[in-house]
């Protein structure tokens, strides 16, 4: 039985994700920004939590850690090579780790450049990848630490997962990395369709930061690098891939 997933908006565009195990009763959080609106969703369902996965080391990411930590006695889960700026780890982990949540195993994937010690985590039985500021939602996080080569690795890392695979990124920035993405890639028939999807997800009130790998590999400029129609349209026909990636995020930082 796939885990129970429940994305829950937190400060003004972050999300947490709240996975719960039917069979162990196991309730994990991936980052926690904020306490109370993690609180009332496992309240509103009657779940307890036994555990607290983090991303990376920003505020907004860990803010509520240590609170609601000490408020349910859960098992905090990080990155070692962020040990020294993570609140207080249980368990630190490093690529190729897993994890066993309930009845299924999670995997651990470096994947640097938005930060030096970012993770993500890969429930596989579940069909999910918690990618925080790495793979985001037709974007990817900013070079706050690392270089365009370290971030375009680990964005080819996950983009190898199953295609099936919900990203599930730690913020909703879909708006301005739609217009950025038909900004560089406006021929692309996918990127149109998923851009006029948008107005009605938020009617529905959907989670904007949640898609399938199979839409961003057809939509998301970041992860098509690679392709020599994105690099003739940006006048880089011939370039690597790398320095495509680089011109594409240069040109993000400053759209």
């Amino acid at each position: 039985m796939p885990l129970t997933l429940l994305a829950v908006p937190c400060l003004a565009d972050n999300y947490a994700y709240l996975l719960h195990d039917p069979t162990s009763g196991r309730t994990g959080v991936v980052d926690v920004p904020e306490t109370t609106p993690i609180v009332d969703a496992m309240t509103a369902n009657g779940w307890a939590l036994s555990d607290i996965f983090i991303t990376h080391h920003h505020h907004d990411h860990i803010g509520g850690v240590t609170e609601l930590r000490d408020a349910t006695g859960a098992t905090v889960w990080g990155a070692a090579a962020d040990a020294h700026r993570l609140p207080p780890l249980d368990h630190a982990l490093a690529e190729g780790d897993t994890i066993e949540f309930g009845r299924e195993t999670a995997r651990v994937i470096d994947v640097p450049g938005h930060t030096i010690g970012h993770i993500a985590f890969h429930f596989p039985d579940s069909a999910l990848a918690f990618t925080a500021d790495s793979l985001m939602a037709l974007g990817c996080g900013r070079l706050f630490e690392g270089t365009p080569a370290q971030m375009w690795d680990s964005l080819c890392k996950l983009a190898a997962l199953p295609d099936a695979t919900r990203i599930c990124s730690g913020h909703d920035y879909l708006s301005g990395n739609a217009a950025f993405a038909q900004s560089v890639d406006a021929d692309t028939p996918a990127l149109a369709e998923r851009i006029a999807r948008l107005d009605q997800m938020r009617r529905d009130n959907a989670p904007m930061a949640i898609a399938t790998l199979a839409e961003e590999l057809a939509t998301n400029p970041f992860l098509r690098a690679a392709d020599p129609a994105l690099k003739a349209a940006l006048g880089m026909a011939g370039a690597s891939d790398v320095e495509t990636f680089a011109e594409l995020r240069a040109r993000k930082d400053s759209f």
